[in-house]
């Protein structure tokens, strides 16, 4: 028969090894880290907004506060047909917007062969849509836009390309889209708007990217851009 202090020994043995079992350390269930995960993926595939001119980006924890977001405002212009756009026109679509001139000899053109390339890809989706303001309203009229819009290649129903009064498309650049960098800086409002900024339009006119229309790699970007906005 045990002694009483051989007993003691094995009972304080067994308290130890009760407080020591790994079940106080409670494992998350499969289901946990599958939900946990689905959050995580859903966290980073949410595009920022972007509010002032300096596109500082702002994300937001809920839809709840999308009413005091910056939006492109309400505008009129006539595309290459001669067709009325408005913003109830792109309603419910996802686009990008550029500012260019037709005559423009340098950054235009790269900036054209790259809408091209968005064109391509959204051929057959229209929910998506291509938006260029030119900022010589004066010189690109309706047929000239019509003329330029064949040589570029442009599909009228998918790339919208649009003139109208200037003061209310110069408006628009600086204060909607906060496309004209220097105006930032001199507040020079006759001064001449180029940029080759391509900027991604959710379908609640919200500005969700900002982009250098010159580089084919931006083009990519645009495109899962766009892709996480769809499932939004």
């Amino acid at each position: 028969m045990l002694n009483n202090k051989i007993i003691r020994t094995i009972f304080f043995a067994f308290i130890f090894l009760i407080s020591c079992n790994p079940k106080s350390e409670k494992k998350p269930k499969k289901d946990d880290i599958k939900s946990t995960e689905v959050l995580t993926k859903k966290a980073i595939k949410k595009l920022p907004y972007f509010n002032t001119p300096d596109f500082n980006p702002t994300w937001l924890p809920g839809d709840n506060e999308l009413k005091d977001l910056h939006k492109i405002p309400s505008f009129s212009f006539k595309n290459q047909l001669g067709n009325k756009i408005t913003n109830k026109t792109l309603e419910g679509k996802i686009y990008i917007a550029s500012f260019f001139f037709t005559t423009c000899p340098n950054i235009c053109l790269q900036l054209a062969q790259n809408m091209r390339e968005l064109q391509k890809m959204y051929a057959k989706d229209d929910e998506i849509k291509l938006v260029s303001h030119t900022v010589w309203p004066s010189v690109d009229t309706v047929e000239v836009l019509k003329e330029y819009g064949e040589r570029q290649d442009i599909n009228p129903e998918k790339w919208y390309l649009l003139t109208g009064d200037k003061e209310k498309i110069y408006d628009l650049a600086r204060k909607a889209y906060f496309a004209d960098d220097l105006y930032k800086q001199t507040k020079d409002a006759e001064r001449f708007i180029h940029t080759e900024n391509l900027i991604l339009i959710d379908k609640n006119s919200h500005i969700r990217g900002v982009y250098s229309g010159t580089l084919p790699a931006e083009i990519k970007r645009i495109q899962r851009h766009i892709n996480i906005l769809k499932r939004e």
